[in-house]
């Protein structure tokens, strides 16, 4: 049960008490149409290349990282994770290095296996235990 009141109700506009800078810039910097533009000019002028290209001879820094993580949901975690070795790539680009980031792409080994699988397991009927020696021989 709610209280009755007999005050009255009055809203207040604050907005006229606060000074509010105006400012040209779109909101969110116009992202949707400004961002599309900027990665088509980079592409245009070969920014990455020119970046690599500067870089030549210069102490390397190089960032192995593992596979993705298959099993699962993707969770904020996973963000975090790249962003992270995206910083710390870039930093060390900054600070002079040779940078690079290598993603890992081998998700636990099961391209691999599947190759041996398929070239070796079933097309000529061998079985689990040779399976496991055709791994080392592709790896």
């Amino acid at each position: 049960m709610s209280a009755k009141t007999d005050a009255p109700k009055t809203s207040t506009d604050y907005s006229k008490t606060l000074y509010l800078p105006q400012t040209e810039f779109p909101m969110r910097a116009g992202l949707p149409t400004s961002e599309p533009k900027m990665l088509a000019r980079w592409q245009e002028i070969d920014l990455y290349g020119k970046l690599r290209e500067t870089a030549k001879g210069k102490p390397k820094f190089v960032l192995h990282d593992g596979p993705p993580y298959a099993n699962g949901n993707i969770h904020i975690g996973h963000a975090l994770n790249k962003i992270l070795k995206d910083v710390v790539t870039k930093s060390q680009q900054m600070l002079g290095f040779d940078s690079n980031y290598v993603p890992g792409w081998d998700c636990h080994g099961l391209p691999i296996e599947w190759k041996i699988e398929e070239e070796n397991y079933r097309s000529k009927g061998k079985t689990k235990p040779n399976f496991k020696d055709g791994a080392a021989m592709i790896a």
